[in-house]
C-alpha cells in the first residue's frame, strides 16, 4: 500500500467525461455514482495488482470497473437488480477493453454481506463504497433554457422505489443499516485491509447534514478505527483557480440563500474516510 496525501485532485474532468467510453451510456442514469477518479485513486493507493476489492453497495459498478482496469479482482453487491445489471454490463465492457482483473456482481442486500460473500472472508485488501443520500438526489436537470418549456424538470434522481431499500429509511435507520454493512465488510478484510467510504455532507430542507461525521461514528460503532480522512476534490484545478463542477441545484440553492443573507456554498469535495480494523492485542485475543 502506498502512502496518501491529504488532497486528491479527482475533479480534473467532469463525471461524464470520466465515464466516456469506459462505461455503458445508461450508467449516467444512476443518481449517486462514485466518481471514477476517486475509485481509481483509492484502489491504486490501498491495493496491489491481484488483490481483492469489494464494494457492498456497488451501484453501476464504478469501484469494480476501476479495480479490474488496474489489475485487481473485484466483487460487488447491489440491492437493485437494474443497477446490478448495469454493473455487469460495465464489467463486460472493461473486459472488452483488455482489463486484466476479474469482476462479478451479486444482486442482494449488503446487510447480509458475510452470507452473500463467504468465500471473501479474510481475503479483501480493500472495501470501497459510499452510502445512499436518502431516497433521491438532484439527478439530472433540464431548465427552461434547455427545454423551452416553463419550469425545471428532474430525471434520474431516484435510487429506487423499493421501500425495502436502505435509501428509503430515516437517517437514524439508514445509519444503523450502514453500520451493519461496515461491520460485515470488516469481516471480509485480511489483517492489513482497509475500509474506505466516500461521503459528502448534504442539505435536507435547508439544513446541512454532516453525513461524513455520522459515518465516522457508525464506523467506530462497527468496530473500525479511523486512520485517515482524505479530501477528494469534485472541482477542477486550473490556472490558479477552482473550476466549479457543482450541480444546477447546488448552485441554485446557494444563490437563493445568499439572496436571503445566508452565505452557504456548494460542496466542492468528498471525504474519503479510511478505516482499519483495530490491532490485535499482544496475546492475540480480541
Amino acid at each position: 500500500m502506498t502512502s496518501t496525501s491529504s488532497v486528491w485532485p479527482t475533479g480534473q474532468q467532469p463525471s461524464r467525461a470520466q465515464r466516456q467510453g469506459r462505461y455503458v451510456p445508461e450508467s449516467m442514469k444512476h443518481p449517486g455514482k462514485m466518481l471514477p477518479a476517486i475509485a481509481a485513486r483509492a484502489v491504486a493507493a490501498f491495493t496491489r495488482p491481484g488483490d481483492l476489492v469489494v464494494d457492498p453497495m456497488c451501484g453501476i459498478g464504478t469501484t469494480l470497473v476501476e479495480a479490474v482496469h488496474l489489475g485487481r479482482d473485484a466483487v460487488g453487491v447491489e440491492f437493485e437488480y437494474g443497477w446490478a445489471a448495469l454493473a455487469v454490463a460495465n464489467l463486460a465492457l472493461a473486459r472488452s477493453q483488455d482489463a486484466i482483473g476479474t469482476g462479478r456482481v451479486i444482486a442482494g442486500d449488503a446487510r447480509r454481506i458475510t452470507q452473500l460473500l463467504p468465500e471473501a472472508a479474510g481475503r479483501a485488501a480493500l472495501v470501497l463504497t459510499s452510502p445512499p443520500y436518502g431516497p433521491a438526489t438532484h439527478g439530472h436537470v433540464r431548465s427552461t433554457r434547455d427545454s423551452g418549456e416553463p419550469g425545471i424538470r428532474k430525471s434520474n434522481h431516484r435510487y429506487s422505489r423499493d421501500r425495502a431499500n436502505l435509501a428509503h429509511q430515516s437517517l437514524p435507520a439508514l445509519l444503523d443499516g450502514f453500520a451493519g454493512i461496515l461491520a460485515g465488510s470488516a469481516r471480509l478484510l485480511r489483517p492489513d485491509g482497509i475500509v474506505a467510504v466516500t461521503v459528502r455532507p448534504f442539505r435536507h430542507r435547508g439544513e446541512l447534514v454532516d453525513l461524513p461525521g455520522h459515518v465516522i461514528e457508525v464506523g467506530q460503532r462497527a468496530g473500525l478505527v479511523l486512520a485517515d480522512r482524505v479530501v477528494c476534490l469534485l472541482c477542477g484545478l486550473g490556472d490558479g483557480r477552482l473550476l466549479n463542477r457543482a450541480s444546477f441545484f447546488q448552485l441554485h440553492e446557494a444563490r437563493k440563500a445568499w439572496a436571503r443573507g445566508i452565505p452557504i456554498h456548494a460542496v466542492a469535495h468528498e471525504d474519503l474516510l479510511v478505516f482499519r480494523c483495530p490491532p490485535m492485542p499482544a496475546d492475540g485475543v480480541a
